[in-house]
């Protein structure tokens, strides 16, 4: 299922020293190698590591009528305008529309779910961008809000049938989040690199990637070099200074103008541990602009996932002074100070009594539910979650269909 998604979306890359065996090759190549990728693969080799090719979901030669990337550099936050970054905006949904059965109802807010006797769905409810109440009668929905407004959605479809919110006979719904653990080193160089421009990433290192009893903690990750979040100026100078330095002024002007195309950044995106304290809740007292109560994230690092980011931060600082850094800062690796991933939180599994969804991502409750996003897996991974989310997706996607082949939704 990863190799469908390789090949329906369009990724580009190429094998690593490290990489599962595969099926079937990239459909592309790598894209280019950039300037914190070369830095990045310098670093590594200098301390024993292997840097590959990064496989991203951009295209580096036209794939399925789309064109090839142009490297404007915006691709983080931004759609594409080219169609050339594999979002499921430019990928799927497109086929989808042309193929008459799919209608698209934008800026439109679910805020229930309605079942009837059978105890299956009989109805969305939801409010259009106008703000008016309306329903859309279903034979099967597919959720798929992620792990923090897909628990909160079937906590507030709670009834007399289901007091604990939909799909919660389990009590599960909501536990277990997990964000990935993260830490980062800045680097900045005597020459420029011009790092925001072109594709975020190009080299990554997985030499850490599994765990290792050795180190006496659970957890493994990767590394990547990339402009962090800061591949524009406004961006970097938010998001991408010293904590320690300046923060206005003309000193602080003169270092954004000096860094700016100097820096890069390398990440370590790693293990978070599903844990039962780790959780989406509703909150009892804010609620949204449609009045529907708020979620409440409750979150609380295992020590294992803080002490496995900070072990991979050493090895980044030490990657970043063997590229040649002239400076470099490390954000301490604090509690609370996770990633932006959303997981867990509807788990699958065989039991309905310790988890949300069944293998095929169907509810152990509701039969004509289907739940198709991060918040399904039981653990987190290493890193970047989506082509798993894909993958899982495109598997349930199967079974769903086989399900209404057979009239059992």
């Amino acid at each position: 299922y990863y190799t469908k998604v390789d090949w329906e979306i369009g990724v580009s890359g190429a094998p690593g020293p490290f990489d599962s065996p595969r099926s079937k090759p990239f459909p592309m190549p790598p894209m280019p190698i950039k300037s914190s990728g070369v830095l990045l693969a310098k670093g590594a080799r200098a301390i024993g590591l292997n840097a590959q090719p990064a496989p991203l979901a951009i295209l580096s030669q036209p794939h399925n009528g789309r064109p090839a990337c142009i490297n404007c550099g915006y691709c983080m936050g931004y759609g594409c305008e080219v169609g050339a970054k594999s979002s499921t905006l430019a990928a799927m949904i497109p086929q989808a529309m042309a193929s008459g059965h799919c209608e698209i109802r934008a800026e439109c807010a679910v805020y229930n779910f309605e079942t009837g006797a059978d105890g299956k769905i009989s109805e969305v409810q939801y409010i259009d961008p106008d703000g008016n109440q309306r329903a859309q009668k279903a034979r099967a929905v597919v959720l798929s809000a992620n792990g923090a407004e897909t628990s909160r959605l079937l906590l507030l479809s709670e009834s007399s049938r289901h007091p604990d919110g939909l799909a919660n006979s389990s009590g599960y719904v909501g536990r277990n989040l997990m964000l990935n653990a993260h830490a980062r080193v800045h680097a900045v160089f005597e020459h420029q690199l011009n790092d925001h421009k072109g594709v975020q990433v190009t080299q990554i290192v997985h030499d850490l990637y599994e765990s290792d009893p050795k180190r006496g903690f659970y957890g493994g990750g990767g590394f990547d070099a990339r402009p962090f979040i800061a591949a524009t100026p406004i961006l970097y100078s938010l998001a991408a200074q010293r904590a320690d330095g300046p923060q206005w002024g003309a000193e602080f002007k003169d270092r954004m103008a000096y860094n700016f195309t100097r820096h890069m950044a390398i990440l370590c995106n790693a293990t978070s541990l599903p844990l039962d304290r780790n959780n989406i809740t509703i909150d009892p007292t804010h609620k949204d602009k449609y009045g529907r109560p708020s979620l409440r994230m409750t979150y609380r690092d295992h020590d294992d996932d803080l002490a496995n980011a900070r072990y991979m931060q050493g090895f980044a600082e030490q990657m970043a002074e063997a590229a040649g850094a002239v400076e470099q800062w490390s954000p301490p690796v604090t509690p609370g100070r996770g990633g932006g991933h959303l997981l867990g939180t509807c788990r699958m599994g065989d039991d309905p009594e310790t988890s949300v969804v069944d293998r095929y991502h169907r509810s152990h409750d509701v039969s004509n539910l289907f739940i198709c996003d991060g918040s399904s897996m039981v653990t987190s991974g290493r890193g970047q979650p989506t082509m798993t989310i894909m993958a899982l997706a495109f598997r349930a996607a199967e079974h769903i269909a086989a399900a209404a082949n057979n009239n059992e939704i």
